[in-house]
Order: C-alpha cells, then sequence, then structure tokens
C-alpha cells in the first residue's frame, strides 16, 4: 500500500487515472488499527486492480479536511480523482468494503 502525505496525495489520488481506495486512519483511531490488517488483505487480492493507499490524517489534518473526511475510520473510493464512494464507521467492514470494490470491477 502506497503512504500518502500532504506532499504526494494530490498527485497520487486527485490526479490520479482509474480507481484509487484512500484508507484514511489516524494515530489515536482504534478502530483504524484493527482494520488496516483487512484493507492489507484486500489490497493483496485486488491491487493489481485498484490502486490500494493510506493517509494518516494526525499528519495530514488539512488534506483530510479538504476532502471532508469528518470521522475516522473513514474510507474512500476515487475514480479519476473523483470520489465515487465513501464508507464510514459501522461500514468499515472488510465484507462491506470488498461488495463496494466488486462493484466497481
Amino acid at each position: 500500500m502506497l503512504e500518502l502525505n500532504k506532499v504526494n496525495f494530490e498527485d497520487e489520488v486527485l490526479k490520479s487515472e482509474g480507481l484509487t481506495f484512500v484508507d484514511f486512519w489516524g494515530d489515536s483511531c482504534e478502530s483504524c488499527k484493527a482494520l488496516m490488517p483487512d484493507i492489507e488483505a484486500l489490497s493483496e487480492m485486488y491491487g493489481d486492480k485498484i490502486k490500494f493507499t493510506k493517509l494518516n490524517t494526525t499528519k495530514a489534518r488539512r488534506v483530510a479536511i479538504s476532502q471532508r473526511v469528518l470521522g475516522l475510520p473513514t474510507l474512500l473510493l476515487y475514480k479519476d480523482g473523483s470520489i465515487i464512494e465513501e464508507i464510514t464507521k459501522d461500514q468499515a467492514n472488510k465484507d462491506h468494503i470488498e461488495t463496494v470494490i466488486k462493484k466497481y470491477l
């Protein structure tokens, strides 16, 4: 998974062609950390079709705010730089995330 930051976010996500999955997480978000192995497993399964990335909002708060990420965990799926799907809180589980991914493949 590609580690995003305030420097590379625009190029890697907003200017990227095709599908890009962004896992917005934070240092103090325990549910984010618990979800991370599932996201990495999905990245192994679908990484040839979707670019999987993650952004630590603790280090890039302005980027998160610019994407209207107000709570964690938040997972956004982009197509050609535009948000096409948002997964938050209770929906943030491996089965639901995989269902969303399959919808766009």
